[in-house]
């Protein structure tokens, strides 16, 4: 007999294709930005996490504490992307995820010494600040 695995599961296996990661996030983001609702959201980066390395891999790449990571995964509390959406939408402006083009990564992993950048890099901001720890 076969072994059944959850949703979560099915979408962990899926999600370490970073093009499927980021169609989910795209379609749960524009689902927020219509109806409000963060818990898709969240539970879809939450599983993204998972699925590329996990809280740990991304806290090293982050250069932030596992559990601060954790936290503003699965905290109750209004998360930060509410209080950035209100004020977005109030400026007649949304969120998007698009994707990092690889080479640009790599010159911000370059330039920040292995550590995470917060914005990528351009002509007009000469180099990245470090992520806050």
């Amino acid at each position: 007999m076969r072994k059944m695995r959850t949703y979560r599961e099915y979408l962990i296996d899926i999600f370490t294709d970073r093009d499927e990661a980021i169609g989910h996030l795209q379609v749960a983001l524009e689902d927020y930005q219509t109806h409000g609702n963060t818990d898709i959201l969240l539970f879809l980066l939450e599983t993204v996490v998972e699925a590329q390395g996990g809280i740990t891999e991304l806290a090293k790449q982050t250069d932030m504490k596992p559990y601060v990571l954790s936290d503003a995964l699965t905290s109750d509390d209004v998360p930060l992307i509410d209080r950035l959406g209100t004020i977005l939408k109030a400026l007649g402006y949304r969120l998007s995820i698009e994707p990092l083009e690889v080479e640009s990564l790599n010159l911000e992993i370059a330039t920040t010494g292995g550590q995470a950048a917060t914005a990528p890099l351009s002509e007009n901001q000469g180099t990245p600040r470090q992520a806050e720890k």
